[in-house]
Parts: structure tokens; C-alpha cells; sequence
């Protein structure tokens, strides 16, 4: 944030560890609390005049607060993000993005734990979703899995191809008996305004995102009607 305040509004105010209050923090290493124009504040360390170190950032404008580790005036290494909205996340950062291994827990209690990629879910990860048990397991890119499993609570799982966070393609249900039914997910725009509980918005670097909605129909390589029946009837 810039240090200087518009002229006759609020200024930008810096404490030193030893109580001295500056308007500046140039040059200034050790540990100070920082209040910035726009109402947000930085308690932590700086050195030569900038966030480095660990620090506590306070956001005025929504409540929203980051506890952790600072290089460069950006969130670097292991830090927690409290949003206002979407949730909280807890672990490693780059250049201010969400990189590297942490864990997501959304306001509704869903809770991704994985890695991550300039701040999308990247590489291996588990999504579970509170209301149901359910579990998708698998590789991610850019936020979304595309290969993987999608887990019932009863230990049943499919096995396959997913895009939109959903199956799509060939794939193959594992039932708890040890039956498997091979097959093919095709995706159809769902209807807006169809009940369903949507899944919760992320926040993104440049605010909230959502994803479109998909209903799922399953076509079996088999004549396994009953398992094919159980298939089409889970919730989605």
C-alpha cells in the first residue's frame, strides 16, 4: 500500500517497536505496526522498510485478515488467509498467490486439501464435501479435477475421466462387491434455477468466482441393468 495519505484525508501512520511514530517506514528494520490510508493495518516485520518476515495483514474494507509470512511486501511461505466470504485457507504462498501444498476450508465445511498453482488447485488433491461424505480424489488443473475418483461414503467409487468438476467420458464404477460396470458420463448444461446446492465460490485474486452447473448421464458398456439403474439414481 502506498505510505502517503490524500492531502487532508487520512495519513498513512508507522510505529516503531519502541512506540516512536513515523510517516514513513523507509529504512526501518524490526518489528512495527503499519496504518495505512484506506484503514487497513500491518502489524509485523519489515526490513529495510517493507514487509518481510511474519506479519499480521488486516483488511478494512471486508474484515478479511492474513496471518503469516512476508517477502517483499507480498505473502510468501506458510500463511493463513481468513476470507470474508469463501472460507479460510491455511498453508503456503508465492508472490501473494496460494502455491504450493495447503488446505481450503470452505464456509459451508467442504474442504480441499492439496496442492496448489499460482492460486488455483494444481496437482494432487482430495475435495469433501460436508452434506454428503462424498470425496473427489485425483489430479487437478487450474482449479478443476480431470482425473480421478469420485468416492461415496459406503466405500463405492467411479474411477475416470472428469471436466467441470464432474464425470465426463469413459470411466468405470467399483461397487463394494467388487463388481465393476465400465462406461461413458456425458455432461448437459442443467437448467438454471433447478435445485441443487451449489458449490461454494472460491475467492480468487480478483474476487469470488462460480462455476457453471451440469446434470450427468451415464451410458454402460453392459447390460448390468440393476447396477446401471443404481448408477443414474445416486445423487448427484
Amino acid at each position: 500500500m502506498a505510505e502517503e495519505g490524500e492531502e487532508g484525508g487520512p495519513k498513512y501512520i508507522f510505529i516503531t517497536e519502541n512506540g516512536e511514530t513515523k510517516t514513513t517506514s523507509r529504512g526501518y528494520t524490526s518489528k512495527a505496526l503499519a496504518q495505512y490510508p484506506n484503514g487497513d493495518t500491518y502489524e509485523g516485520y519489515f526490513v529495510e522498510g517493507i514487509r518481510e518476515g511474519r506479519g499480521i495483514y488486516r483488511y478494512a474494507s471486508n474484515g478479511e485478515k492474513y496471518d503469516g509470512e512476508w517477502i517483499k511486501n507480498q505473502k510468501h511461505g506458510i500463511g493463513k488467509m481468513t476470507y470474508a466470504k469463501a472460507g479460510e485457507y491455511n498453508g503456503f504462498w508465492e508472490n501473494g498467490r496460494r502455491h504450493g501444498e495447503g488446505v481450503f476450508t470452505y464456509s459451508n465445511g467442504d474442504v480441499y486439501s492439496g496442492w496448489w498453482k499460482f492460486g488455483e488447485k494444481e496437482g494432487t488433491g482430495t475435495y469433501t464435501f460436508k452434506s454428503t461424505g462424498m470425496k473427489l480424489f485425483g489430479d487437478w488443473t487450474q482449479g478443476s479435477i480431470t482425473k480421478g475418483k469420485w468416492i461415496y461414503p459406503n466405500g463405492m467409487f467411479y474411477e475416470g475421466g472428469f471436466e467441470n468438476n464432474k464425470p465426463k467420458g469413459e470411466g468405470k464404477w467399483v461397487f463394494k462387491n467388487g463388481n465393476v460396470l465400465a462406461g461413458e458420463y456425458e455432461q448437459k448444461a442443467k437448467v438454471a434455477g433447478e435445485g441443487e446446492e451449489e458449490e461454494p465460490a472460491e475467492e480468487g485474486d480478483e474476487g469470488a468466482t462460480k462455476k457453471p452447473k451440469f446434470t450427468l448421464e451415464w451410458h454402460s458398456n453392459t447390460n448390468i441393468a440393476d447396477a446401471a439403474h443404481k448408477v443414474n439414481s445416486v445423487e448427484q
